[in-house]
């Protein structure tokens, strides 16, 4: 009897882990959304350069719970956007293909350059590394663009030309123009940058137009986007597969600036202050580059100009 009683044991032992076997990653799957949700995800306040307004691409997620891709291409913006240099977050166990979403958008570098165009020249990154396991938990680290002493620095002289520009009296457009103007008069685009893939001057940053007074397309553009936060107009940067300028939201309409193309070399080294791309629509801008790759974007991520 007792023999019979071990062999019944036995036998709905092994039904249960048999049972166990075939439901191992429902398990599995259920252990780690419970794990996860017993995480919470610190928010901390964003910096002084988070912006406070959406764009039609990107917007500043409130939970950072993800859904689908959408969701987790708004939690990298959000993260730049806010100026985190680190942050944890958790895919839940409803979101199947969380993980290879998060690998896909790591890896996307011409994605991760598009939305750092939307966030702060002093939030942007130069590194930022995805860190992330079978469980479910996803790590950004972030390096930005300029550090900590740089911004410190540029926006101290930021702050004194803006108020050497007398700028209270003026309209928005008047403000942007005297910016504008001021940046060309005071700096050269840097052709041997360009020719040699090499300078002495630090030109595709903003240093390279206030110090330097040297500048190629994301220095310019860089350097006026500071100005423009600064004024809190909207804006955003905009790129091409070889060019990058800003997008200015103005009495309603969001416009072109470019001021690579206002600022021209010429073959006489002559200085020339242009305002051909001063504000200018996205008509007109497609009516000056037909055939031109420089001003070809992608409607699709700067979906105000679509």
């Amino acid at each position: 009897m007792i023999k019979i009683k071990n062999c019944i044991s036995i036998l709905v032992l092994l039904v249960v882990v048999f049972c166990i076997y075939l439901n191992k990653d429902n398990i599995y799957t259920e252990i780690k959304s419970i794990s996860n949700a017993k995480k919470e995800v610190v928010i901390k306040e964003g910096n002084a350069y988070k912006k406070d307004y959406d764009f039609l691409y990107v917007k500043q997620m409130k939970s950072y719970t993800p859904r689908n891709k959408k969701d987790l291409i708004n939690i990298f913006y959000s993260v730049l956007n806010q100026g985190w240099e680190k942050f944890t977050f958790y895919c839940p166990s409803t979101y199947k293909t969380c993980i290879a979403d998060v690998e896909e958008i790591s890896d996307n570098e011409i994605l991760l350059s598009n939305i750092n165009n939307y966030v702060s020249p002093f939030n942007s990154f130069s590194t930022i590394k995805t860190l992330y396991d079978d469980t479910g938990v996803v790590t950004l680290v972030v390096t930005t663009q300029y550090t900590k002493e740089e911004t410190k620095r540029l926006e101290k002289d930021i702050d004194k030309i803006i108020t050497s520009l007398e700028l209270d009296s003026l309209s928005e457009e008047e403000k942007i123009q005297k910016i504008h103007d001021y940046i060309i008069d005071n700096t050269r685009y840097d052709t041997e940058k360009i020719e040699n893939k090499t300078s002495i001057y630090d030109s595709s940053r903003i240093q390279g137009v206030l110090y330097d007074h040297y500048a190629i397309c994301s220095g310019y553009s860089d350097t006026m986007a500071v100005f423009l936060d600064k004024l809190n107009i909207p804006n955003y940067k905009i790129s091409s597969e070889t060019h990058v300028w800003n997008a200015v939201y103005l009495n309603g309409s969001w416009l072109h600036l470019d001021l690579t193309w206002d600022d021209p070399v010429t073959t006489s080294g002559k200085d020339i202050l242009s305002h051909e791309y001063f504000l200018i629509t996205d008509n007109e801008l497609l009516l000056k580059h037909e055939s031109s790759k420089d001003h070809q974007f992608d409607y699709n991520i700067y979906l105000e100009f679509k």
